[in-house]
């Protein structure tokens, strides 16, 4: 139906004294839905489009956000290259240039994932870094291969770094970005890649020093080099969504909502479903008497330099699902207590990023300040173990809500973007990653 209705226009933005105001007719297209076009027409042939369907603006919003703000530049293009070990992704032209991207961004997929997990991130990473950074996406651990445990995932995924880093001479920098799983398997890869800072002895004027290691003599000056991983400057180890206290009880895996018969069900089965990875997960491994592997993994030991390797880089950073989560619980993916969790209601607090809720960075004084109550050394279990830890360092600590969206229930590969019709409301996460990634 078509109305017609005569009244003069008045607009609701202010209009400049050179603009003549004017009346005209509003021709309302009526119909059994919300959506409306409304045009005001002016004097003459002018006509001025001045109110838009509504209903259609988040998704004009959301479109514009995933598409036209990370949009390439003029005559960029951004390469996949299929590997043995994986993905390469990187920008053409910077790749062809003298001086190549120095940076190398490793990204590890979860429990029965593959390379084309990240691939969304992977795209945004080189197309707003192009001239920066290459991104590898990682493929040695795909699939079923997941069910191997983290040890032995974290070996083929160390010998992949050293593979990349052969087909690239030029990177000096190397960051992490790994999803569920993942984060574990590149914590224990990092272990194995970790070369600490070496001394040597100068020789003097007069020569009377030979520069040799260690066994330093006080004649000779000291000089010290970096520590590094894999031979590489350490700079971001950033986890989403990673089950870094395991999933052992108290909630840590959602879906079994708390129920501790389920749970405990959960940690004498879970290696019938999900292979060695299950028993780590749910601390039930005892190789050869030893502690649990991710117990071990809060330390250092003879040849895997687990926490010195995390400590070496300049941030560490997890991403986690406050709620929403079926797989992996909120504590364990934020390393947190129980009472260390946000209390308040989480709310939106950048528009730019709807879904990120909570920032908390802590620094070495923080830890310094974080001591175990009475009770909780005379009542101190794995768990609390594991934070203690993985606390000696400062984390960045990034809180995630989904629940406003639609893609909430599957929140565990939505906060990675696995696949982008599906999980497309994560690319505020993956753009706040960016937007925060430390060069």
């Amino acid at each position: 139906m078509i109305t017609k209705i005569e009244q003069p226009f008045k607009p609701k933005i202010p209009i400049t004294t050179s603009v003549p105001q004017f009346s005209g007719s509003i021709l309302s297209f009526g119909s059994k839905t919300k959506s409306r076009f409304d045009i005001y027409k002016g004097s003459g042939n002018n006509c001025r489009l001045l109110w838009v369907d509504y209903e259609k603006m988040e998704w004009l919003r959301k479109l514009s956000r995933g598409c036209l703000r990370n949009c390439p530049r003029k005559g960029q293009k951004v390469e996949i290259e299929s590997v043995n070990d994986g993905e390469d992704v990187f920008d053409a032209a910077s790749a062809k240039a003298k001086l190549q991207p120095e940076h190398l961004v490793i990204m590890v997929n979860g429990l029965v994932g593959s390379s084309a997990d990240w691939r969304y991130a992977a795209e945004q990473f080189v197309k707003r870094l192009p001239d920066k950074i290459v991104v590898h996406c990682s493929e040695c651990n795909s699939s079923m291969l997941t069910f191997d445990g983290v040890d032995r995932m974290g070996e083929r995924l160390a010998k992949e770094v050293e593979d990349v880093i052969k087909r690239w001479p030029g990177v000096r920098k190397i960051s992490f970005v790994s999803h569920s799983l993942g984060g574990l398997v590149a914590r224990y890869a990092v272990g194995r890649l970790y070369e600490p800072p070496s001394k040597t002895e100068v020789v003097d004027l007069n020569g009377s020093c030979l520069v040799r290691e260690e066994n330093v003599s006080d004649q000779c000056h000291n000089q010290f080099s970096e520590e590094t991983v894999a031979g590489l400057e350490p700079v971001n180890f950033i986890t989403v969504a990673t089950p870094h206290l395991g999933s052992r009880g108290h909630k840590q895996l959602p879906l079994l909502c708390g129920l501790p018969l389920l749970e405990k069900g959960a940690s004498q089965t879970a290696h019938w479903i999900v292979g060695r990875s299950g028993k780590h997960l749910f601390l039930t491994d005892k190789d050869d008497g030893k502690p649990p592997l991710l117990l071990r993994m809060v330390n250092d030991s003879d040849d895997l330099k687990f926490m010195s390797a995390l400590r070496s880089f300049k941030r560490r950073v997890a991403y986690a699902n406050a709620n929403y989560d079926h797989v992996v619980g909120w504590r364990t993916s934020s390393i947190r207590r129980q009472n260390e969790l946000p209390k308040s209601n989480l709310q939106i607090k950048d528009q730019k990023y709807p879904h990120i809720v909570n920032v908390e960075q802590e620094t070495a004084l923080d830890i310094d300040h974080k001591v175990s109550s009475p009770d909780e050394k005379q009542m101190i279990d794995l768990e609390e173990e594991m934070i203690d830890g993985l606390t000696q360092v400062p984390w960045e600590r990034i809180d995630v809500s989904f629940h406003e969206s639609r893609q909430r229930y599957v929140a565990h590969n939505t906060i990675q973007v696995k696949t982008y019709w599906l999980n497309s409301d994560g690319a505020d996460v993956i753009e706040h990653m960016i937007d925060n990634f430390l060069l």
